[in-house]
């Protein structure tokens, strides 16, 4: 095997050294997703439990310090609801920044990956080519006294980059898909746990449960209480 990449010349380095840059950000990007996973699993349910009932401490308890993207955001969005002085659709705003600049972390080097994935085979057909003409060249300067054994090795020198730039792109390609599907997953998740967190706000603060609310204590405090009634005889 040595022997093989020692002779497929300059291309196939090139593809192993991008081999190994796949494999570097491949562990980056799984480290990244594995660090970033929410502990407990289920505390972002339990976190959106407690808001809906209006607990918000007990809820940041569960999202702060997070490493999680979803968590971090949740924390965010609460805290700017309870404690700052902006308009909702400033809150807004700002969070759906924040949440642009989380998506843009999972999405991270991805691109790197779709690179390698895209050139690898490009690089091999190039080496193939080269391969080939160097061949053909060599089959010329030997004129008639051809040696069917020199043309074949350098043809199968040349086929060598092909095989190298697919063995290289098939795995990235799939590893680059695997990833973007979950940086798309964790977008999706992002903004439906945004929406809900808006969703809960807006109906704990609307004018009907305010009312609802109202006409209860009212109706609580204007009923009137038993009274006990001795008969005489």
């Amino acid at each position: 095997m040595i022997d093989l990449l020692v002779n497929g010349g300059v291309v196939v380095w090139l593809l192993i050294s991008l081999s190994v840059v796949a494999l570097t950000v491949g562990v980056f990007k799984a480290w990244q997703f594995y660090s970033t996973r929410p502990r407990p699993a289920d505390a972002i349910e339990q976190a959106f439990g407690f808001l809906q009932h209006g607990k918000h401490a007990q809820a940041l308890l569960l999202v702060n310090g997070q490493r999680n993207y979803r968590a971090a955001l949740i924390s965010s969005t609460v805290q700017l609801i309870d404690k700052s002085s902006l308009a909702l659709d400033d809150i807004k705003d700002e969070i759906y920044r924040q949440a642009q600049l989380a998506i843009a972390q999972l999405n991270s080097y991805l691109r790197v990956l779709e690179v390698i994935a895209t050139l690898a085979p490009l690089m091999g057909l190039f080496g193939t080519v080269i391969g080939m003409i160097e061949a053909f060249k060599a089959m010329e300067s030997a004129g008639a006294q051809v040696n069917p054994a020199v043309l074949s090795g350098g043809i199968w020198q040349a086929l060598l980059t092909t095989a190298v730039g697919l063995a290289v792109a098939i795995p990235v390609s799939m590893l680059n898909s695997y990833f973007e599907r979950k940086a798309e997953v964790e977008a999706q998740a992002i903004q439906n746990d945004l929406q809900r967190v808006f969703t809960i706000y807006a109906s704990a603060n609307s004018p009907a449960m305010s009312s609802n609310n109202t006409s209860s204590s009212k109706q609580s405090s204007t009923k009137p209480k038993p009274t006990s009634h001795q008969g005489a005889e």
